[in-house]
């Protein structure tokens, strides 16, 4: 095992679920539950996650390689079972999640998964012939554009613009020439710059993100607390636990906004140190990919590791204000059981690649 990436995800772990408490508790205690109940039932994501992740570790990669059309397709079922009633109720305008037995989870979680797997599978089989448009590009395309628009419609653009990303960065990755992507680029960008303004929500999004205090009791609330609670938290921050805007004045500060509650109570500091800690981990992971011999190993680590990492600059920009908010969460800080229990699972085939690297003869230290 690479003990070096193991301590990464430790010291991410240990620290998130740390933060996690201190953003939750006192929401927690505002619904009438137990202050520990968003820790515990993180950490019992976290426990069933990291059981799976050391599953995933030791599987032989060739028995996923045969799963990968089942993966696909459950991500496909799960994803349309989010427009059925009662299995898929709506939260806050958007149809990201299922219901079953009182238990969410959100299945364009599990398709990010799906579509990396499907991408490196599929790209590694036809890079000898990679630039055919119609046998090699075009097919996978589809696929990645199917979930796109299914997420599209569940309302959530944010995550569909992210799972296009990524597909968009395999593919560069798989020496794709340029020329597709401009094509692409000139069908596309109209096309989402059109959707974007399809929805009022979206459009106030924008406007908020360009000018934050045209509306500082509605829409600009959220994003004008979260820069004072990183501007109170200042070089050493006010001390875990003793943070004041998680306490009913910052909305989602246990989930997508919990960046601003790190830097008000950790500061600049704790922000470097947890930023290093991404770092290092896409580091090791970019490095594990760039020394598979394998096509689809290769794929397969960068687009794990490129998804992880890509989601924490995502969520950490948008609570500085760089970009208009997006809902994608920081991955091992903030609440959700569907997005660490698959970020483990990844991690566990990205420890199984540099594994089986090291057993080739790679080695990293």
């Amino acid at each position: 095992m690479d003990m070096f990436l193991i301590l990464i995800l430790v010291l991410l772990i240990g620290t998130g679920i740390s933060i996690l408490f201190s953003a939750s508790y006192y929401h927690a205690e505002r619904l009438g539950k137990n202050p520990w109940y968003f820790l515990v039932k993180q950490a019992t994501w976290i426990l069933f996650g990291s059981l799976i992740a050391y599953f995933m570790s030791h599987i032989s990669l060739d028995f996923v390689k045969k799963a990968i059309p089942w993966i696909l397709l459950g991500a496909f079922i799960l994803s349309l079972l989010t427009f059925f009633p009662v299995i898929g109720e709506p939260i806050s305008g958007a149809r990201r999640w299922i219901f079953i037995f009182g238990q969410s989870f959100q299945p364009s979680e599990f398709a990010k998964f799906a579509l990396v797997l499907y991408l490196a599978y599929i790209l590694s089989r036809k890079k000898d012939n990679i630039n055919d448009p119609v046998m090699s590009v075009l097919p996978p395309l589809i696929v990645v554009l199917v979930f796109v628009v299914i997420i599209y419609f569940q309302n959530d653009f944010s995550t569909a613009f992210f799972i296009f990303f990524i597909a968009l960065a395999i593919f560069f990755i798989a020496n794709i020439k340029m020329i597709y992507f401009i094509i692409l680029g000139a069908l596309i960008i109209p096309a989402g710059t059109i959707l974007l303004f399809t929805k009022v929500y979206w459009v106030k999004k924008l406007i908020v993100f360009l000018s934050p205090g045209s509306d500082p009791a509605g829409t600009g609330w959220q994003i004008l607390q979260a820069h004072t609670a990183l501007a109170r938290g200042g070089f050493l921050g006010k001390g875990l636990g003793k943070g004041i805007k998680k306490l009913g004045v910052l909305p989602e500060a246990h989930t997508d906004f919990i960046f601003a509650v790190i830097g008000e109570e950790v500061g600049f500091l704790g922000i470097l140190f947890i930023l290093g800690l991404f770092i290092c981990f896409t580091c090791r992971g970019y490095l594990i990919s760039f020394r598979c011999r394998d096509p689809f190993k290769y794929y397969l680590s960068f687009g794990v590791t490129s998804i992880i990492f890509f989601q924490a600059i995502l969520n950490m920009a948008v609570v500085v204000g760089l970009i208009p908010a997006t809902g994608i969460p920081l991955p091992f800080f903030s609440l959700g059981g569907s997005s660490i229990f698959m970020t483990l699972i990844m991690i566990g085939l990205l420890l199984n690649i540099s594994r089986e690297n090291k057993e080739s003869g790679w080695r990293y230290t």
